[in-house]
């Protein structure tokens, strides 16, 4: 399996920011996930599926494409660590964003 890495580990933005997250090294055809943690031991919320799909009640401000997570026009309640994860890898990355 090829080695997935997600980039960068951490950041900060400003409200209104666009961030954009990447998942990189892998096949293009894996399959990513991408997940939220805002409070440290809670479950993780998934923002985004199947690359591309977002769950119903999740902002549409966050949108997938491919391993990359886009968030336009950050919110303060978006602070959180995220994380990245392929179906068809074992790696999992994590970012915090502050």
């Amino acid at each position: 399996q090829a080695a997935v890495t997600q980039q960068p580990s951490s950041l900060s933005a400003n409200v209104g920011d666009t961030v954009r997250i990447t998942c990189s090294g892998g096949s293009s055809s894996y399959n990513y996930g991408w997940h939220q943690q805002k409070v440290p031991g809670s479950g993780p919320v998934t923002v985004i599926y199947d690359n591309s799909k977002r769950p119903s009640g999740i902002p549409s401000r966050f949108s997938g494409s491919g391993g990359t997570l886009t968030i336009t026009g950050v919110q303060a309640e978006d602070e959180a660590v995220y994380f990245c994860g392929s179906t068809d890898s074992n790696y999992v990355g994590v970012m915090k964003m502050t």
